[in-house]
């Protein structure tokens, strides 16, 4: 069953590019087209992506907004991927911080395009972490102690939740604490119940702006 991927984005050029990355790649197809993020709730509604390519900069509803709506309303929403210009784009951190599940640069390789949607779908690892860290570095909060003591998580989950702020997939951190794969799953599903997060993105963006974790280490 292929990857169904919705494309955002005010530029037709952008968009034509894309789908041609897009469709050429088994197991992915292209369902649809938006120019503004105005139009993007009606098209998730009517065509169910799996995941949204999502101009962060729109000159009606921009990426941020469009994000906002989609996970505040619709019970199963797609994975929203920004694309941005630049890397230090401060509308991108903003977009996380909404909902996205990790962000693209528009001079991305073809490759590294099809490999980001397939890291999203996923979800067993965190898309761009090197780039994530540095956008925290710059946005996120440096409160004191542990903003995260609330939450209740075990000795065991905040050691998994910091090895997914490294970065790390499952896999890797299976490896790293001598666990199974499946043990290292229901650590990560824990982790994002007990902090309320839709995926592992948004379980890292929690942790750096709780400063459970720092961009520095």
């Amino acid at each position: 069953m292929s990857v169904r991927v919705l494309l955002v984005d005010d530029e037709p050029l952008i968009r034509a590019g894309l789908r041609a990355i897009v469709d050429s790649e088994a197991g992915l197809e292209v369902v649809g087209e938006a120019a503004d993020g105005a139009e993007v709730p009606g098209l998730v509604a009517r065509l169910r992506p799996d995941v949204v390519l999502m101009d962060v900069r729109m000159p009606a509803v921009d990426g941020i907004r469009a994000t906002t709506h989609l996970m505040s309303t619709v019970d199963e929403p797609p994975k929203v991927i920004v694309v941005t210009t630049f890397e230090n784009d401060d509308y991108v951190y903003d977009a996380l911080v909404a909902g996205a599940s990790g962000f693209l640069l528009k001079r991305a390789r073809p490759e590294e395009i099809v490999a980001a949607i397939r890291t999203v779908v996923a979800g067993e690892s965190l898309l761009f972490p090197a780039a994530i860290r540095r956008l925290a570095a710059q946005h996120a909060p440096a409160p004191a102690g542990d903003g995260l003591a609330s939450a209740g998580l075990t000795e065991r989950e905040r050691e998994v939740l910091r090895l997914m702020a490294a970065g790390l997939s499952n896999v890797e951190i299976a490896g790293e604490l001598y666990l199974g794969v499946q043990t290292v799953k229901t650590h990560v599903g824990n982790v994002l119940a007990k902090l309320g997060a839709r995926d592992r993105t948004q379980a890292v963006v929690r942790a750096y702006d709780s400063g459970f974790v720092t961009p520095s280490g």
